[in-house]
């Protein structure tokens, strides 16, 4: 089957799923398509044990098979999913937010990859399924970065006050350059057995790849930035922008940098600098139009394909006990990574009501922590991660996801709407 032929039958599922959701259950769009994806994935894989020798569902499992997941997102989607979420990044209130996003983004994911990591491996000797502590690490890293496509599409269907958006919108879109750099390592270290590099060698290449995405994406975001100051003809506009990210992610991948945090750096830049100088009124309608709806559609067909990728799991009844402790284990490094960080820089700053549990329980994870998990080559403890990954991945989408709007007013944090203003009467 062509390439064509697999895009053109996941485009016409996710349009039909969206509808079928939009006309009678009514859930969030991204959740009901995975929702509708998960459904979908066990009626077929019923029908396949059910009769083994009709050809047309395992010609279905087949195509799903055929799909590299990882590859799809990670050096696909994922670029324009982050592009389009840095663009409506408010740069003056992220700016003022600098230290929390930048602490949690960096020092957050290290808490919780070393308590997740920690806790799994002693739960997996509690339940006689030993994961050596390495591949417990790995597990912590790839789980541990909140997913910005999910956490930005949950932020849609509440609102919260603007100071808690912005440490949740901006730790989401940069921990997960940072929890890509710190999987690789550690990767590196468990097939290495921990040989081929040392702390001051994992602490360069963590600020080399981190620090040389950033700069990266502000060299090329200023590039844009200063050519759609020339010029004022919007197709040429969306058409620079469209490069920006596809040029600024293979550049990074050749420089050996971090890809995701040099489109959100280059996304914040041109979503707020090119906004107020380079662009007119006409071409900021287009352009953020424009990437508003890459943003819908790649959301959509990224979230069926979370559900779709049962097919390809392999999951066994043994490994239930373990990835159903993975859940648990996750929140509770979720709210060390919050707290901590809060803790610490609350004498000097200002968080807003609520900003500890809101920031735990809407600590959605995604598409990456799949992609991740899936990247990593045919091996003994493949399978216990792939389950533990998927377990927490789903449960975070579809309990947290959907249940975070009820938590935030429970907790009061709503953020009021702003009164209408009345028109002046002589």
């Amino acid at each position: 089957m062509s390439l064509f032929d697999v895009i053109a039958i996941l485009l016409t599922l996710t349009a039909l799923f969206a509808w079928i959701n939009d006309i009678s259950i009514r859930l969030p769009n991204t959740i009901g398509l995975l929702l509708m994806g998960l459904i979908a994935s066990f009626v077929i894989i019923g029908l396949e044990l059910a009769f083994p020798d009709t050809a047309i569902f395992h010609r279905i499992s087949d195509l799903v098979r055929g799909i590299d997941f990882s590859e799809a997102l990670l050096d696909g989607m994922l670029a324009f999913l982050l592009f389009a979420g840095a663009l409506h990044v408010d740069f003056g209130r992220l700016r003022n937010r600098a230290w929390i996003v930048g602490t949690m983004a960096t020092v957050g994911v290290a808490i919780s990859t070393l308590v997740v990591g920690s806790c799994l491996w002693w739960v997996s000797n509690l339940l006689a399924m030993p994961l050596p502590l390495a591949w417990a690490l790995v597990f912590g890293a790839l789980i541990s970065p909140t997913d910005p496509v999910a956490v930005l599409s949950a932020l849609k269907a509440v609102q919260i006050d603007e100071t808690l958006e912005t440490d949740m919108a901006g730790e989401s879109l940069f921990n997960d350059g940072v929890g890509v750099v710190l999987f690789t390592m550690l990767v590196a270290a468990a097939t290495s057995g921990g040989k081929d590099i040392g702390a001051a060698g994992f602490a360069e290449l963590f600020f080399v790849e981190a620090g040389g995405g950033g700069l990266l994406g502000l060299l090329a975001g200023y590039l844009a930035y200063r050519a759609m100051r020339l010029i004022d003809d919007y197709p040429v506009e969306v058409l620079i922008s469209l490069a920006l990210v596809t040029g600024t992610y293979a550049a990074a991948s050749a420089l050996h940098v971090s890809g995701p945090i040099a489109v959100v750096v280059a996304g914040v830049l041109v979503g707020n600098r090119g906004a107020e100088v380079a662009m007119s009124e006409t071409t900021r309608r287009y352009l953020f139009g424009f990437w508003t709806l890459i943003d819908e559609m790649l959301n959509s067909v990224l979230f069926l394909l979370i559900g779709l990728e049962v097919l390809v799991l392999q999951f066994e009844a043994a490994l239930v006990p373990l990835a159903a402790a993975a859940v648990p284990i996750v929140l509770f490094a979720r709210l060390c990574a919050v707290s901590i960080p809060v803790f610490a820089l609350g004498a000097r700053t200002r968080f807003a009501a609520g900003t500890i549990p809101v920031l735990t329980w809407g600590g959605v994870r995604g598409g990456i922590s799949v992609a991740l998990v899936l990247s990593l080559g045919t091996g003994e403890f493949k399978p216990v991660l792939t389950a533990a990954t998927y377990t927490v991945a789903v449960f975070t989408i579809l309990v947290q996801g959907l249940s975070l709007g009820w938590l935030v007013r429970w907790l009061g944090v709503c953020r009021q709407p702003e009164a209408p203003v009345e028109p002046v009467r002589n």
